[in-house]
């Protein structure tokens, strides 16, 4: 049983358009933001992009391939993929254009390994950087656009390159949904920052890796407030999370392997999501539907035990057992039916 992770879709291209926030020997080139430009260059931005994720609403794949530029176009797999499953989300959406940048770059300086562009607006503080790992020489534009008024709001955001004949292309594409569990960002941040003043740091930690999630558009993309919230994510980074180690959680009669954490909304709300790898005893008794079932919601309980607090903030807990990377057993239980706790322990 596959469940919603908390990832996007980012099926860039062959240009490398690689993102990393932290480029050691990076240089700044230019860049505008939208109040910078010229109405004619904010129209010529905003209505590409729109006729581009027109494209995508129309299920007009093809003609979205024929708008990109063809290193990216070689290898459309990724994009394509990624407009026939966006297309039913927004197929009946209004588009709006929510922010703009252009930038242009020469080609890099000998030794360089990055590139940074500085978008702000004059006499503002609130300067956004785009960061990059390599890029070729040329001009640039990212569009980000909101496609609102349907159940599932997304945020898309296109990078187009300036071709022959002055056209511009699609060189890269991203989407990510507005809202988890219909909440956004602003609210996901704002009740982790409640969480967290009151020690609540598992909570407060889930909840703010949910705020950035929603609230930064691309993973090249920084900001103050970006920048903000992830030291506030940090100051709250519980100690036992599962990570280049599992994390070994314990119950009466029996030990387990956790792997990882995650979040979903698949069910609607908010719930926790464990994975763990099941020892051999522990997968001989997944083969008994009846013994699967009392494992995983041993694990529930043996988390909640652990730390309560979980059941404050989310709606209830999957569990996965993993082997060989595939989940052969999972299960989803709402709180109130996750019925008492018992001793748990971790290391």
């Amino acid at each position: 049983m596959e469940i919603l992770r908390l990832c996007f879709r980012q099926p860039l291209s062959a240009l490398a358009l690689a993102a990393s926030m932290s480029i050691p020997s990076a240089y700044a080139a230019s860049c505008m933001t939208a109040s910078q430009m010229t109405a004619a260059q904010r129209e010529t931005f905003s209505s590409i992009a729109q006729s581009m994720i027109g494209k995508v609403q129309s299920g007009d794949v093809q003609g979205l391939r024929a708008d990109t530029i063809p290193p990216v176009a070689a290898d459309f797999t990724g994009i394509a993929n990624s407009a026939e499953a966006l297309k039913p989300l927004i197929q009946q959406a209004k588009l709006t254009v929510d922010n703009l940048y252009a930038f242009e770059t020469a080609q890099g300086p000998a030794g360089s390994e990055g590139m940074q562009f500085f978008c702000s607006p004059p006499n503002s503080n609130m300067m956004v950087v785009l960061n990059f790992n390599s890029l070729p020489a040329g001009k640039y534009a990212m569009v980000i656009l909101h496609a609102t008024g349907v159940p599932q709001p997304q945020q898309i955001s296109l990078v187009l390159a300036q071709t022959e004949g002055d056209r511009w292309k699609l060189a890269g594409f991203f989407n990510k949904p507005m809202l988890t569990a219909g909440h956004d960002g602003i609210w996901y941040w704002t009740q982790a920052r409640e969480y967290s003043q009151k020690k609540m740091n598992w909570d407060a930690w889930f909840y703010y890796q949910n705020a950035a999630f929603l609230l930064d558009p691309v993973d090249f993309l920084s900001s103050p407030n970006m920048d903000k919230l992830k030291r506030e994510t940090d100051q709250v980074h519980p100690e036992n999370l599962p990570g280049m180690k599992p994390m070994t959680l314990s119950t009466p009669g029996s030990t387990f392997e956790v792997t990882g954490l995650d979040t979903s909304a698949e069910l609607g709300g908010l719930d926790l999501v464990v994975y763990y790898s099941p020892d051999a005893t522990q997968a001989s008794q997944l083969h008994d539907p009846v013994a699967a079932r009392k494992q995983v919601v041993d694990v529930m309980k043996a988390m909640l035990a652990l730390h309560p607090e979980l059941r404050t903030a989310f709606h209830g807990i999957w569990v996965h057992a993993n082997e060989g990377g595939a989940s052969v057993f999972a299960l989803e239980l709402p709180m109130d039916q996750i019925a008492g706790t018992q001793t748990a322990g971790t290391t």
